[in-house]
């Protein structure tokens, strides 16, 4: 996603969630239409290099599990401070979390 209105009806017609590390906002689609995800990384996290590294690994992390998803959304990840020091595995974990609070991957087996 990179529209701003994409990411706005995302926040206003969606559902959003608060974890440690991240907040997660999802919006369901109709189904036949593509998933797609936007990253949002502001200055509070450091400088480019961080933000930069920031958004590389929330993506690869929705790349990953992008098959799973239990039906077509789009999806806004908004990085907070805190995630810039996190682990690629607690990001990881949080990111699973959140997603299966809002419904978007099945519950675990």
């Amino acid at each position: 996603m990179r529209q701003r209105a994409e990411f706005d009806r995302v926040r206003t017609e969606g559902k959003t969630l608060h974890g440690r590390y991240l907040r997660l906002g999802c919006l369901p689609l109709v189904p036949g239409e593509a998933s797609r995800v936007g990253v949002i990384t502001t200055r509070r996290l450091g400088n480019a290099v961080v933000r930069n590294r920031t958004r590389r690994r929330l993506r690869e992390i929705a790349r990953l599990h992008l098959p799973e998803f239990a039906q077509a959304c789009w999806i806004v990840i908004v990085a907070k401070p805190e995630s810039a020091t996190a682990s690629f595995a607690d990001l990881k974990d949080e990111w699973l979390r959140l997603a299966r609070r809002l419904s978007i991957l099945p519950a675990r087996s």
